[in-house]
């Protein structure tokens, strides 16, 4: 898995980010499960054309000491489509800007 993990966070840092995810993001179906809603104008065009797909989402798992941000866009409604793949350049960097806001608000730096 392509993935984006930020590690060795004190227990307030990851409380920080924590909060911060639920105030940003959808919360998954698990604790510290978070959905970053792709834009409609990044999308891909099989994307764009697999609407019964969509929304289409990179997954963020917080755990006891660190952040994983996927970088594997997903389907809200379809585990196993030809639109689920990894990020576009500009998909990646659309999660790697949310994670330097996030960063810079909560103040993390680990």
């Amino acid at each position: 898995m392509r993935q984006f993990v930020i590690d060795d966070l004190s227990p307030m840092e990851r409380d920080n980010i924590d909060s911060y995810l639920k105030r940003n993001l959808k919360q998954g179906p698990m604790i510290g499960l978070y959905w970053i809603v792709v834009p409609e104008g990044l999308l891909t065009d099989i994307q764009k054309e697999h609407t019964d797909c969509s929304p289409f989402y990179f997954g963020v798992e917080v755990e006891k000491d660190l952040v994983r941000f996927e970088l594997l866009v997903r389907s809200n409604a379809h585990l196993h489509c030809d639109c689920i793949a990894h990020a576009t350049a500009e998909q990646r960097q659309y999660v790697l800007d949310f994670l330097d806001t996030m960063l810079n608000e909560e103040l993390i730096r680990s």
